[in-house]
């Protein structure tokens, strides 16, 4: 009788709606709990294995390598027209209200502390992680993880904890990149523009900068590669389904990794405010 008048069906949709909701709310702390253990486990055994020598830093090298090779190119075209937004933006802003002394302080900090971390952090995510989690994906499905566990190898110490490593070299010297190039070419459009003279542009950034504001950027680097190596390491050893679970794992990848990072990035900034007040000129 329910049935036939439709309210057996209205009647069971929100007990759905919530226990689909429920479903996904236990799959995403079973989630990050397995994914904090990972990171706990590939630290611990990395720090383990450099110390007694069995690190495997031929496999770091070469995905070092891999990493770089994947993620410099697209870094640095990022980074220019990056840095041209910001300029213009800053630029147009600071000429407005009569400001224009300032623009070399406000492009290049604001570039140093969020926006050289944040490309670097989507870099990171997007085209290091992705191959990461394809990489690791594709031997789980051929069972190459399988077989490692079989002959007694942890796949933690031999596949993750040095594409970590890796991911933080590589993490910290793609921030150093892009905090360049985009502070570059702010100088280059302002100065060139005549919007502001050469010595002016550097003092301004001189006097309000601070060693911290460098420190905080390349500790959210280190920070951001951590997590976003772990999440795509996790993803792939627990790809399942073939070539479209390998697929779907990259997807998710990518988009926990964005997420997380945004973040951590609020939560980090917030901090550096509280603990490093702003440098008065």
């Amino acid at each position: 009788m329910r049935t036939q008048g439709g309210g057996g069906v209205t009647a069971s949709l929100p007990a759905r709606v919530m226990t689909d909701l429920g479903g996904r709310i236990r799959t995403g702390i079973e989630t990050a709990g397995a994914m904090i253990v990972l990171a706990c486990e590939s630290i611990a055994s990395g720090f383990t294995d450099i110390i007694r020598g069995r690190f495997s830093w031929s496999e770091f090298l070469l995905q070092a390598w891999f990493m770089s090779r994947v993620s410099v190119l697209p870094t640095i075209l990022v980074a220019i027209p990056f840095g041209i937004i910001v300029s213009i933006q800053v630029g147009g802003v600071a000429a407005q209200i009569g400001a224009s002394s300032f623009a070399g302080a406000v492009n290049g900090i604001g570039v140093l502390r969020q926006g050289a971390p944040l490309v670097t952090s989507i870099m990171i995510a997007g085209a290091v992680g992705a191959a990461i989690t394809s990489d690791l994906g594709a031997r789980t499905i051929r069972e190459e993880v399988d077989a490692l566990k079989v002959m007694g190898i942890n796949p933690v110490q031999r596949l993750v904890a040095p594409r970590v490593l890796a991911a933080l070299v590589v993490a910290f010297f793609l921030n150093i990149i892009v905090a360049s190039t985009s502070i570059i070419t702010g100088y280059v459009l302002n100065v060139g523009g005549g919007q502001v003279s050469s010595g002016t542009y550097i003092a301004a950034f001189v006097s309000f900068a601070q060693p911290t504001d460098l420190f905080l950027a390349s500790f959210k680097a280190l920070i951001f590669g951590f997590i976003a190596t772990i999440v795509a390491c996790h993803k792939g050893l627990t790809a399942t389904g073939g070539a479209k679970g390998v697929a779907d794992a990259v997807n998710e990848a990518v988009v926990i990794s964005v997420v997380a990072l945004a973040i951590v990035n609020v939560g980090l900034t917030q901090a550096y405010v509280m603990l490093a007040p702003a440098r008065i000129a």
